[in-house]
């Protein structure tokens, strides 16, 4: 400890988790805005899970798909599934939407239209300002439609059909659809999001629709908003973990810090940071819980350091090749093992680190893989991004 700076131990950052993530059983909630509000963002990129971190923390998930719809899908939608930290999918609380854009979007929409109009150029189809009537024309057709696939949305505006080759003479080399590129740049931009799926809420295709309407901050003032609400969810937190969440540069996350006036403690593995007025120990320990949390759950891929709650030695069986961490199973704080849903509906889990793992550990998860697979009911949950243990569990 140094400086008088406080120390916050594993002990206590596996209790912060615990409550401040819903898992704990009192720390549970009512509805998937509170579940979403506490983590600041779900992962959206596999649809599935969003609806099963929301049902990993509501005190009665039997209502899950129903209450996750509806915030959703609504016309008064309160959840909203968009593009932001790191150019990737989340599912934001739709006040939010204001604050991801301006501190995480903004900078990578204007890469990508760039990327865009230079593929483009490169591949001889036409200019800027043709990619623009096009983009107008589809933004009124989908304000007629509601809600549209890439496809009803061509119909609307056959220019999105027009095709080019990208990277041509490259190993990579493909053939992209107007369409498709420009929908992704306009996702970005905070223009559209994605709305309903074609068929259940496990499918991957989906429907597009207009983004809510969200005032236009300075990006300075989003930055600090963001940083100050996630470290209410995951602080302390390393100015790399800062980093790597919002794919900031360093240089923004200093800056955003300073501005909310966030204060230095130590951490086992150096400095971290919290709110200023969240510096003081809890009060005591959450009770003993258990949870299944699904595959790219924020609370499993919430930090880059990530020894302090799952164990190195785990990860070969529970990432993927990228780094997509697939379904685990916690106790107390700790990733200590994975699960899988069978094609029959059983779930089934297995513990990799059984230290501390006795019988009320074990009980719990059973427990609480019973409750899973009781909401779940006919539903069949596969990850998106495979692991070597839920290959292994359900084979």
């Amino acid at each position: 400890m140094g400086d008088g700076q406080r120390h916050i131990d594993v002990a206590e950052r596996r209790a912060r988790l615990a409550l401040r993530h819903r898992l704990a059983p009192g720390a549970r909630v009512t509805t998937p805005e509170a579940v979403a509000d506490a983590l600041t963002a779900l992962h959206g990129t596999d649809p599935a899970t969003v609806y099963l971190a929301v049902g990993a923390r509501l005190a009665d998930p039997a209502e899950t798909v129903t209450l996750t719809d509806r915030a959703l899908y609504a016309a008064d939608r309160t959840l909203v599934r968009m593009h932001g930290m790191r150019h990737t999918v989340f599912v934001f609380p739709t006040a939010s939407t204001g604050v991801v854009h301006a501190s995480t979007g903004i900078a990578v929409a204007a890469r990508e239209r760039a990327a865009l109009l230079k593929d483009m150029a490169k591949a001889g189809a036409p200019d800027a300002a043709w990619l623009k009537e096009v983009e107008e024309s589809a933004l009124a057709g989908l304000a007629r439609l509601g809600q549209a696939t890439s496809g009803e949305l061509a119909a609307e505006e056959p220019r999105m059909r027009e095709r080019f080759v990208y990277a041509a003479g490259k190993p990579y080399e493909g053939r992209h659809s107007v369409g498709t590129r420009l929908l992704k740049v306009l996702g970005v931009e905070g223009k559209v999001v994605r709305g309903r799926p074609l068929g259940s809420w496990t499918s991957n295709q989906f429907r597009w629709a207009l983004a809510p309407r969200h005032p236009e901050l300075p990006v300075a003032e989003a930055q600090s908003e963001l940083l100050r609400h996630w470290l209410a969810a995951c602080g302390p937190a390393t100015e790399a973990d800062l980093k790597w969440w919002t794919g900031w540069r360093v240089t923004e996350v200093r800056r955003a810090l300073t501005a909310i006036g966030a204060r230095a403690v130590t951490l086992d593995e150096g400095t971290g940071y919290v709110l200023g007025d969240d510096v003081e120990a809890l009060p005591g320990p959450p009770e003993p819980w258990a949870a299944l949390l699904p595959g790219l759950d924020p609370t499993a891929m919430g930090w880059q350091g990530r020894d302090w709650y799952l164990a190195p030695e785990l990860r070969p069986a529970l990432f993927d090749y990228s780094g997509n961490v697939g379904p685990t199973v916690w106790w107390n704080g700790r990733v200590v093992g994975g699960w899988a849903q069978r094609a029959d509906g059983e779930i089934v889990w297995r513990i990799l680190d059984a230290r501390g793992v006795g019988s009320e550990a074990e009980a719990a998860i059973a427990s609480r893989a019973a409750a899973l697979a009781s909401w779940l009911g006919q539903t069949r949950v596969t990850p998106r991004f495979r692991t070597p243990l839920e290959k292994e569990l359900v084979s």
